[in-house]
């Protein structure tokens, strides 16, 4: 595994549509190996392929102690809504109000190219949502009011707010 650097706003790859992942192996493996070791050493809690540069469709998200990697995710269904405080890797520091869905159904491929389903709920469903927009090319930043720079010293409670 190897710490990836996260790109910045600004760079362009950001506001692309990542690609399919058109073979599962052991390359993309170790993208999605390097990717959580990357989201944890940075104090993440998600992090999608644009973010380290790779325009591929694929994420992980770690939550309660859980990691989940969705390789060509596909939203089936959305419901529900709540507005939430988020942040993100790539505009380090700053933070905003976000309208998300409750609840998500997402499917893709796990690490092996099996199909898997994540049924996610709350900050879940807006991990999932925030990173799945990642994958075509959008930034919380456009959809976010209140946008604002977090005090200094504020790192642990960005830490636990903030969508990569």
């Amino acid at each position: 595994m190897a710490l990836r650097t996260v790109v910045l706003e600004g760079d362009e790859i950001l506001n692309k549509r990542a690609r399919e992942v058109t073979e599962v192996n052991d390359r993309v493996r170790e993208i999605l190996d390097d990717m959580i070791e990357t989201m944890r050493a940075y104090d993440g809690c998600g992090l999608a392929g644009p973010q380290v540069g790779i325009l591929r469709r694929l994420f992980v998200v770690e939550y309660e102690d859980q990691v989940y990697e969705l390789i060509n995710p596909v939203i089936e269904e959305m419901s529900g809504e709540n507005e939430s405080e988020e942040g993100c890797l790539s505009l380090p520091g700053l933070c905003g109000t976000v309208k998300r869905p409750t609840h998500v159904v997402m499917s893709g491929l796990d690490r092996w190219g099996k199909p898997v389903t994540y049924e996610a709920n709350d900050f879940l469903a807006k991990a999932f949502c925030h990173e799945y927009d990642h994958l075509d090319g959008i930034l919380y930043r456009s959809k976010a009011k209140n946008i604002h720079a977090l005090p200094e010293g504020d790192e642990e409670e960005e830490a636990g707010e903030k969508e990569e």
